[in-house]
């Protein structure tokens, strides 16, 4: 798997993927990347014909049906603008597994390097420079895919580091996945219950007061176990937490600190 990748400048527009979690549980978090995006003088498209990224039928054995996905949704996105996706997971799908579903496709490689996940976009493509905005103590969950696929925890946690006044406190086993895992969670339930209340018991441990990550699938994962639990720690998606803590460091106090 490919690891180092060449980023491109700034773009003038770019897609936005929403995701099918995002749309349906959060779309608040979707219309906060939008104005992220915007805020650095970017137009953002966003086409209303996209679906699923096909990760389910993928990972489920069914790839024939996965490419039927995987082409309806390349071809929504004809221009040659990067593809920010709201999701390790579905970002690890189209960046990586796109690739191996049409391996002799140069069309298909090409669509694959303009995929970025937003924290991946924002802190190697834009290269924000943020002030924070408030104090917060938290505490970040990043997905097996966008840890070990598209290694976006780490730029996750570049952008947090630029939020004077947000804690981020560590957890344990902090790699650990979630229990959530797709299909996992519905075929091996009482598995994927003992992962999540393990994941539960380090997040609340460490004291923080709002959960945040870029995976809705693990979110409502680990709220659902929290409510059964009967505990509580507020939880929302990265993208409207940056909104809500940062604000662009203007032209002239960038230039007064190089």
């Amino acid at each position: 798997m490919k690891v180092m990748r060449v980023y491109p400048a700034k773009p003038a527009d770019v897609y936005l993927y929403a995701t099918c979690l995002v749309d349906l549980f959060d779309p608040v978090a979707g219309l906060d990347a939008i104005a992220l995006i915007e805020r650095e003088g970017i137009r953002v498209h966003f086409v209303e014909k996209q679906t699923c990224c096909g990760q389910p039928a993928y990972t489920s054995g069914h790839e024939e049906e996965a490419r039927k996905v995987a082409q309806s949704q390349m071809a929504l996105f004809p221009e040659p603008w990067p593809v920010v996706v709201l999701s390790g997971s579905c970002g690890g799908m189209m960046h990586h597994h796109y690739r191996r579903l049409f391996p002799e496709s140069p069309e298909v490689a090409a669509f694959c390097e303009r995929v970025f996940e937003l924290t991946e976009f924002l802190a190697r493509v834009c290269r924000v420079r943020w002030h924070g905005v408030g104090e917060a103590s938290i505490v970040m969950h990043t997905s097996c895919s966008a840890r070990r696929e598209m290694q976006v925890h780490t730029t996750a946690r570049s952008l947090l580091g630029q939020l004077g006044g947000v804690t981020l406190n560590e957890q344990a086993y902090e790699s650990e996945c979630c229990g959530f895992g797709g299909a996992f969670s519905v075929r091996h339930p009482h598995i994927s219950q003992a992962m999540v209340e393990d994941k539960t018991r380090h997040l609340l441990a460490t004291g923080a007061h709002t959960l945040v990550s870029a995976d809705w699938g693990c979110l409502l994962n680990i709220k659902g176990s929290l409510a059964y639990q009967g505990k509580t720690l507020p939880a929302t998606h990265l993208a409207s937490f940056l909104l809500a803590h940062s604000e662009p460091v203007s032209a002239k106090e960038g230039a007064h600190h190089e």
